[in-house]
């Protein structure tokens, strides 16, 4: 079984428009034809009333009895009437009063009350009368006076013509505006929906947002949206994939390399060499997807990263114990500074510890000193417009120019090519660490050349609770 087709926005509107707009105008004319009858009815009841008046007026009592003093011809001279038939009667009051004039089955009407008249529609020679009874009290008599509706009924439907064709007129030309006017408005939504059905998968450019109305116009800002955030996740899964497969390139064939090697000779001391090798080259593989992926998540959670406060002097202590074990195998100097008071910034904690974790690796990696001990400090400077968290080392540095490319993805430094270690992506997951949390990543030499410095630079924010 189908369904049937839900109405089109356009049709719904309309609906909800003229149907109140149709029944607002059945009620007028229902009401404009109770005010009409009425008026008309009364208009011409009144004049009803007068012939019955003036035929009141003549009768007077002559030898004891009263009598119309209007011959039949006056009689016809007073009720005349071009369209309508007229009926009248004269009778004395009483149910059995005699007729002293008119038609004698055209009965009076009982006048009830304090009321000099009453009106009503009889039946009378076969057809329907609109009847006025006049009752006189001194002296006493009952003057009736009936007559056909024809004329009446024309003039009501002529006012009711006349009234309410303009007013479907009207309603017809308003249908009309309003057909076209929320055709105009909705007319935006068939372009977007246009736009979405003739564009391939692949295409995620933005539909167009004009719109007449603030609400089509949400719309089309919000699919926008949508398709800029599936742009982003689409070029970090495709960039990951990028990634993944020119990276591994290498340490793959490099651990195929070492196999075929060990293979190739049947000494067991060979294939230990080899097994410890392959060992090595696997960690430092496993390093380089964790560090892939971690740039694609980056990458996907810009959209829907959440900043709050975090105690960096905190963060940086955790991540200074967490290293200093390996910083004292290899005798390292790693220790920290300014980190004895609170120092909040407005940031996210995973970010802020994978910023920290890179800087710190990095540098007990490569920062191999041209004479002495390595030392790397981790130091936390506060000012009132930023926060300054940095990562300093006495290694051999590099070049401005060098320091510029190495913050670039996929780029390594001398030390890292000699050591045959890393992929490049330390420093630019930090670079983009820092952009997701509004920092600002700075690289240079250390005092007189000597070493090399790394600055994450963070808007002092207010402390929690201030």
């Amino acid at each position: 079984m189908t369904l049937p087709l839900p109405p089109t926005l356009r049709q719904r509107l309309l609906r909800t428009v003229l149907l109140p707009l149709a029944l607002t105008w059945v009620a007028g004319t229902v009401v404009s034809f109770a005010v009409a009858q009425l008026f008309s009815q009364r208009a011409f009841d009144r004049s009803l009333l007068d012939d019955a008046y003036l035929l009141a007026s003549h009768v007077h009592p002559a030898n004891g009895r009263l009598r119309l003093d209007l011959s039949p011809h006056e009689v016809n001279t007073v009720l005349f009437d071009q369209a309508e038939t007229m009926y009248f009667s004269v009778r004395g009051a009483g149910s059995d009063a005699p007729l002293l004039a008119g038609q004698s089955d055209l009965r009076s009407l009982a006048v009830e009350g304090h009321s000099a008249s009453r009106f009503a529609d009889i039946a009378f020679a076969g057809k329907v009368l609109r009847a006025v009874t006049l009752h006189s009290e001194t002296p006493s008599f009952d003057v009736t006076v009936a007559q056909t509706t024809s004329s009446r009924d024309a003039a009501l439907r002529q006012l009711m013509l006349y009234s309410l064709l303009p007013q479907l007129v009207l309603l017809a030309l308003l249908a009309a505006w309003l057909r076209r006017s929320i055709g105009r408005d909705v007319q935006p939504l068939a372009t977007l929906q246009q736009a979405l059905e003739h564009r391939g998968s692949g295409d995620l450019g933005p539909v167009p947002a004009e719109a007449s109305t603030r609400d089509i116009q949400a719309v089309a800002v919000t699919v926008n949206a949508l398709l800029q955030r599936l742009d982003r996740s689409i070029r970090a899964q495709k960039e990951f994939a990028g990634n993944v497969a020119h990276e591994l390139r290498t340490p793959l064939a490099g651990i195929r390399a070492l196999a075929e090697y060990g293979l190739g000779h049947g000494d067991p001391a060979v294939w230990r060499q080899q097994l410890a090798a392959i060992a090595a080259s696997e960690m430092r593989t496993t390093l380089l997807v964790d560090r892939l992926l971690a740039v694609a998540l980056a990458a996907e959670a810009e959209s829907r990263l959440l900043l709050e406060p975090v105690a960096l002097d905190a963060v940086v202590r955790e991540s200074v114990l967490r290293f200093l074990r390996r910083a004292d195998a290899a005798g390292v100097d790693l220790g920290a500074r300014g980190i004895d008071s609170p120092v909040w910034v407005a940031a996210e904690p995973t970010l802020l510890e994978g910023i920290l974790n890179n800087l710190i690796d990095n540098a007990l990696r490569y920062g191999v000193p041209a004479a002495g001990p390595l030392a790397v400090t981790v130091a936390v400077e506060q000012s009132a417009t930023e926060v300054v968290l940095s990562v300093q080392d006495n290694g051999p540095g590099a070049p401005r120019e060098q320091q510029l490319a190495l913050a670039a993805r996929g780029a390594q430094g001398e030390a890292g090519q000699l050591l045959g270690q890393g992929a490049g992506l330390g420093l630019a997951l930090v670079a983009q660490y820092a952009r997701l949390m509004n920092a600002r990543m700075a690289l240079r030499s250390g005092p007189g050349g000597q070493g090399w410095i790394c600055e994450i630079a963070f808007p002092a924010p207010p402390a929690p609770g201030r």
